[in-house]
């Protein structure tokens, strides 16, 4: 058994964009909740994927109005032109922190921040703004800055992941922000079924994969050669929503198979408890956080992959941002029934008991268990779901709401990336 750190580390990119952006007189503000150094989430390949299409501003989150007088890193402000020609970094200002009262100050200082990101992309021609929130708490921007269009981007049902106490005020918030912005844009059939209502402009988007990086064949790593098959493998954040005292009685019904964790873990009482747990078990392989170009080295090599998640209102909401490079990978898939996952139970097995789930490792371990082609399918299905196209699909729709001469531009962009 090997660990590393708690730490997440640095991910980086892995098809990095080397063409400049198409239509350079559009550019995206987007306020996110994280860094631009962080652990890839779906913003991420996102936001780098219209970066092909329009200039990008990545607005990291400012620094709290305590951190005032600390030396913060400013190294991220600027283009990221080594990876992505249109993607800039907007780090604000020290002098521009984030205050929560009293609200006229709140509200100066937001608008400056949001003025500075704009002019980023003003200084570079743009004449069209689109306002690109991911989270309700930036609600207040569309009151603070000058937009030509605004849309907001739900990959998570929010006020779940509050306390009781915040949960109403987030979902008064997160329903307000939903109905106001001109595009809603959600990333599962649960969100879309609860949050579609909202705004009658509202497009289902799911996650997708870089269908090259994880089906192309990659050697074994290193640290994962030494495991014994079979493997049963989990490659993705561990964090609470997953089902982990199932984990626990998987690995106890069965010695004789190795269970391999691959990615950081999420810093939550309840995580850091089983994790205990699981790695006093001799089968239980934790091996920490790995960049993103490597985990295709991880997921081909495992034997069986799961979606061990826990089946309540939360995970309903939730489309695994792991599903469809698992099913680049082409090796059996194993999940819970959440909503998300149902939509793919011909390539995958959905289990909802621990005996269904010892059932379906065994089912999946049997030498002839790919007598339908199941292999082949599950990449056909990830294929359909590569960044690219799914990237295009946000590109369009921005551009008919933008209107004009805009979707035939794009379309014209679209032709030319695709002659190469």
């Amino acid at each position: 058994q090997t660990t590393t750190p708690e730490e997440i580390s640095l991910k980086t990119p892995a098809t990095p964009i080397t063409r400049k952006p198409g239509i350079t007189d559009v550019g995206v503000v987007a306020l996110v909740p994280d860094r631009w150094k962080a652990f890839w989430e779906t913003r991420h390949f996102i936001l780098t994927g219209l970066s092909e299409y329009f200039p990008v501003v990545w607005c990291n989150p400012p620094n709290p109005w305590q951190d005032f007088w600390k030396n913060c890193d400013d190294s991220e402000f600027g283009k990221d032109s080594s990876l992505f020609p249109g993607l800039s970094v907007y780090q604000p200002e020290r002098w521009l922190p984030n205050i929560g009262r009293p609200d006229f100050l709140s509200s100066w200082v937001g608008k400056s921040r949001l003025n500075r990101a704009r002019n980023l992309l003003v200084s570079q021609g743009c004449r069209k703004i689109i306002l690109y929130l991911w989270r309700p708490n930036f609600k207040a921007a569309l009151d603070l800055m000058e937009y030509d269009l605004s849309c907001y981007h739900i990959d998570d049902d929010y006020p779940l992941l509050n306390s009781d106490q915040e949960q109403q005020v987030v979902l008064e918030s997160d329903r307000e922000t939903a109905s106001r912005v001109d595009q809603l844009f959600v990333t599962s059939p649960g969100l879309l079924t609860k949050k579609g209502q909202f705004n009658p402009q509202t497009l289902f988007v799911p996650n997708g994969v870089d269908y090259n990086l994880f089906a192309t064949p990659c050697t074994e790593p290193e640290d994962l050669a030494p495991i014994p098959h079979p493997r049963v493998g989990y490659v993705g954040m561990i964090k609470h929503q997953l089902n982990l005292p199932l984990l626990i009685d998987l690995a106890k019904r069965n010695p004789d198979l190795s269970f391999v964790l691959v990615g950081p873990r999420r810093l939550h009482e309840e995580v850091t408890s089983f994790i205990s747990e699981l790695l006093r078990l001799p089968n239980v392989y934790i091996l920490g956080p790995k960049p993103l170009e490597a985990l295709p080295r991880y997921q081909q090599h495992m034997d069986v992959s799961l979606l061990c998640y826990k089946v309540n209102a939360y995970t309903n909401c939730v489309y695994p941002l792991k599903l469809h490079q698992y099913l680049a990978s082409g090796i059996p898939v194993i999940g819970s029934r959440i909503r998300s996952l149902e939509d793919f139970d011909s390539v995958i097995d959905l289990a909802d008991t621990a005996d269904e789930w010892d059932l379906c490792i065994k089912k999946a371990l049997l030498p002839d268990n790919d007598l339908e082609g199941k292999a082949v399918k599950r990449r056909e299905l990830a294929k359909q779901h590569d960044w690219n196209w799914l990237v295009e699909k946000i590109a369009f729709r921005l551009c008919h709401r933008l209107g004009g001469p805009y979707p035939e531009r794009l379309r014209d962009e679209v032709r030319k990336s695709r002659m190469g």
